[in-house]
């Protein structure tokens, strides 16, 4: 069974797998800020992801709740019994037209990957960027990333050949970009 909600959305049965059952995708609450850091960090440290030039780095990594309560800004988080399994969030392009959103900070435990829970987010993401007003979606990712960007190509996402706005993030040499 899966419930909807503008914010919210809940999944009760087993996905394709069978594994990751009773998940929800939620905006994050002040209480999440420490999981979700941590989750983040691992993933850089897993994957081993330079953490120079990088999201690994900005001063608000450990703030996101309070980042991400700014206009036009949001961010998710997907829950399985208790845990914090994957993130990612929409805000306005740094320094960038203002017609265009960054989808920001999406990281996904080793568990919670390849399940289409990604899809799920990156959709939640998407609808809210639209509600928000935006006109197109950027993102910037690392070359090794495969998995990742077959999610972003998958939701219409086109590579660029050059980075929009200013991010902060010299590190992340892929830049995409989606109309919405």
């Amino acid at each position: 069974m899966i419930l909807s909600k503008k914010y919210f959305y809940f999944c009760k049965d087993k996905d394709r797998k069978g594994k990751m059952k009773n998940w929800i995708i939620r905006k994050i609450k002040k209480e999440d800020n420490q999981a979700v850091a941590s989750l983040i960090r691992s993933v850089f440290d897993e994957m081993e992801i330079p953490k120079v030039g990088t999201a690994y780095e900005d001063p608000y990594l450990d703030l996101m709740f309070e980042e991400y309560s700014k206009p036009n800004s949001v961010y998710f988080v997907i829950e399985n019994n208790g845990e914090i399994v994957g993130c990612a969030g929409i805000a306005p392009l740094e320094n960038g037209d203002p017609k265009i959103c960054e989808l920001q900070k999406m990281y996904f435990l080793p568990k919670t990957r390849g399940l289409g829970i990604g899809s799920k987010l990156m959709e939640k993401c998407l609808d809210q960027a639209r509600e928000f007003g935006f006109e197109k979606c950027y993102i910037e990712t690392m070359p090794f990333m495969y998995a990742a960007q077959k999610l972003y190509k998958k939701s219409g996402f086109e590579y660029l050949d050059a980075p929009l706005g200013s991010t902060g993030h010299s590190s992340c040499p892929v830049w995409m970009l989606k109309v919405l």
